[in-house]
């Protein structure tokens, strides 16, 4: 029976020592195995096997964490005093260093922190550093990151979280603010009332110019259509006259036609011509062209006259006769 309680008793303390042995390390984790309190190795995730009461393992979280530094007081080179606070991110590149290098890390870095941030905020004006805070969270992110390397750990950032001045300075830079403000306000009033003046002012000059064109192309029409209506009537007038003396010509000529081919003399030529000349003449015909044989009609006519001369003489004196010889028994008796 003792026997029985023996092996069970063993066979427990062998379960429980293979337990013990029996070590689980998380993904984001990493074992640091000490062997009778030396360091022996570095154990990745995943099940691990030590030996129990020899062996040690301390795990080291490899994930980003992050450290909020406290505020501070800072004064800045223009002897204002500012209140300041920060977060650090970072993440442990080498477990063993991170182990046996410091003993406390956030307690480290936050005092590594809030000094070096003392100084870059003490070396600016109030101004520059509400306004630099990108600058002042890149240099002091390389000067942690250079300062922590030995202890295993990279910073892989810093962010300012406030920058509060005194009260009495945050209300003059408010009222400085609102005076900036209600200036920018007016200049961007006055700035667009011009611009609206001059775009309304080149507007206006635009439709000037418009109408000034639109008034030129319509006198120029008008003038040419006047001047097409002009040409036009002159060409037709043109036409009807120079229609009209070539039908009285035609008409003459074939007068004078017919008068040729009728073989008349020249004393009925003469007499024919003359009436011909004188319906020419009475008509609108500006050119009257006349035969070459009106030379030897003019002779004819001439002779006309002269022989027609003495005849109407005699007509003249057997007229006068009776009144003279009227007049003679007048006086006689």
């Amino acid at each position: 029976m003792f026997t029985y309680v023996l092996l069970a008793v063993l066979a427990i303390v062998v379960v429980l020592f293979l337990i013990a042995g029996v070590k689980i390390v998380r993904p984001y984790e990493r074992g640091i195995v000490e062997r009778l309190g030396r360091y022996k190795e570095t154990k990745e995730s995943g099940l691990q096997i030590i030996i129990p009461f020899i062996d040690t393992i301390k795990r080291v979280d490899m994930r980003e964490q992050v450290v909020d530094v406290p505020p501070q007081e800072v004064i800045t080179s223009d002897n204002v005093v500012v209140s300041v606070d920060a977060v650090v991110f970072y993440e442990p590149t080498d477990p063993q260093r991170l182990v046996y290098n410091i003993a406390n890390f956030v307690l480290a870095i936050t005092k590594l922190a809030q000094t070096n941030l003392r100084n870059l905020v003490g070396d600016l004006q109030l101004d520059g550093a509400l306004t630099s805070r990108d600058r002042i969270n890149a240099a002091l992110r390389e000067i942690l990151d250079e300062a922590t390397d030995k202890w295993g750990v990279r910073v892989v950032r810093v962010e300012i979280q406030r920058i509060d001045p005194p009260p009495d300075v945050m209300a003059a830079m408010h009222e400085q603010m609102k005076a900036e403000r209600t200036r920018r306000a007016t200049v961007t009033e006055a700035e667009g009332f011009r611009e609206s003046e001059i775009t309304r002012a080149e507007g206006d000059k635009q439709a000037q110019i418009l109408e000034a064109e639109g008034q030129r192309q319509s006198a120029i029409l008008a003038a040419e259509g006047e001047a097409q209506a002009v040409r036009t009537v002159a060409e037709a007038e043109s036409y009807r006259l120079q229609t009209v003396a070539a039908g009285e010509a035609e008409a003459t000529r074939r007068v004078f036609q017919a008068i040729h081919d009728g073989d008349p003399t020249s004393d009925v030529l003469a007499v024919r011509y003359i009436e011909a000349l004188t319906q020419i003449a009475d008509g609108r015909a500006t050119k009257i062209v006349v035969p070459t044989e009106f030379s030897g009609v003019l002779g004819a006519v001439t002779g006309i006259a002269e022989a027609m001369r003495p005849i109407a003489e005699s007509d003249e004196e057997s007229e006068s006769d009776p009144i003279n010889e009227s007049k003679d028994i007048d006086s006689e008796s």
